[in-house]
């Protein structure tokens, strides 16, 4: 997780240190057939240090938590956020923007633990999950159109991949047992 967060952080230092990149435009804009593969991309992304700066505790904490839980889980969850999210910015959000960070994952991350253990039944999921709700449910109401330059889209969606991920990963015959 440490090599994410350092990723997230020296894309920001290029993005503000070199002139006319304009990394930022790799974000998602909706509707636009051709913005789709920045789907993958608009989460590697984010408009200024204070906005990395914001998802970077969240993004670091709630990945590691799902990656000591296996690679698989982590990747399953990850690919889920981040494309369920991205749909949902593309579908929803208004015309002419441009939408890019990494919240979307960490909602999705963070929906995925809370729910996986009410999906597979697993005690000490259910547990880690009661942790990360009393850590990290306030920001649970970022799914709600609340406050201007905010994706609720975005966050929405990343929560509904996140619990599409523990859904299926719970329903998988091949899942491994309770860990």
């Amino acid at each position: 997780m440490g090599v994410w967060v350092v990723l997230l952080w020296f894309l920001e230092l290029v993005d503000a240190a070199v002139p006319g990149l304009r990394l930022d435009s790799w974000g998602v804009s909706p509707r636009d057939p051709a913005e789709l593969p920045q789907i993958f991309t608009a989460p590697l992304l984010h408009v200024g240090w204070q906005h990395l700066a914001a998802n970077t505790i969240p993004f670091f904490v709630l990945g590691l938590v799902i990656l000591l839980s296996g690679i698989r889980p982590f990747l399953v969850a990850t690919l889920a956020s981040v494309v369920v999210s991205g749909a949902f910015v593309w579908l929803f959000s208004a015309p002419g923007t441009v939408t890019l960070g990494a919240s979307g994952v960490v909602f999705g991350w963070l929906a995925f633990v809370l729910v996986r253990g009410v999906f597979s039944g697993n005690v000490r999921h259910l547990l880690v999950g009661v942790v990360m709700f009393l850590v990290y449910g306030g920001v649970l109401w970022g799914v709600l159109p609340t406050a201007s330059g905010i994706s609720w889209q975005g966050h929405l969606g990343g929560a509904v991949g996140g619990v599409l991920a523990a859904w299926w990963l719970s329903r998988r015959p091949d899942a491994p047992g309770p860990s």
